[in-house]
């Protein structure tokens, strides 16, 4: 009996804590390291630290200088005016559609009007297959525009089409 009650007596025994406070720490101090690389990080504190922070611009355009100005006026292409009926099934709906194109470089604009009847040729076939209820509200314009931009890039492949800017849209 006195072998039984020795054997309950070292199983009840506690284990030594050195291990258990080794394993926290082994835990704790990468987990403690990250948190505070992150903070350092999101603080703006580390980049600057890398050099990595990046130089703000001037707030008001006035502030910069006049090259940069002028190397940065937008560049556009008329489009011709665009009559397509909608897809809205027994009864007739119709889209008139004048845009204007934005481009990259002032260098685009002969390719672009070289590619401008492949131009109306996609415009005019993607809005023949668009219902009247897709070009309802704002959400409808901003999917249109994405779309006719990335058909645009694709029909004047060298040139690139920056944005598509609607001067008049009528839906019947």
């Amino acid at each position: 009996m006195t072998a039984a009650v020795a054997h309950a007596g070292e199983a009840a025994a506690p284990k030594p804590a050195g291990k258990s406070k080794r394993k926290l720490l082994l835990l704790a101090a990468p987990a403690l390291l990250a948190a505070l690389l992150a903070g350092l990080w999101f603080g703006g504190v580390l980049p600057h630290l890398l050099g990595l922070d990046k130089k703000t611009p001037p707030a008001h355009p006035a502030d910069q200088p006049v090259e940069a100005a002028v190397a940065k006026a937008p560049v556009f292409a008329d489009m011709p005016e665009i009559i397509a009926n909608l897809n809205a099934g027994r009864r007739t709906s119709f889209v008139k559609l004048h845009a204007r194109l934005e481009l990259a470089r002032p260098e685009d604009a002969a390719a672009v009007t070289a590619a401008m009847p492949r131009l109306l040729d996609l415009f005019q076939t993607y809005l023949r297959e668009m219902h009247p209820e897709e070009l309802r509200g704002s959400t409808g314009t901003w999917r249109l525009r994405e779309e006719l931009i990335a058909r645009a890039n694709l029909a004047a492949a060298p040139a690139r089409i920056v944005d598509v800017l609607f001067t008049e849209m009528l839906v019947q």
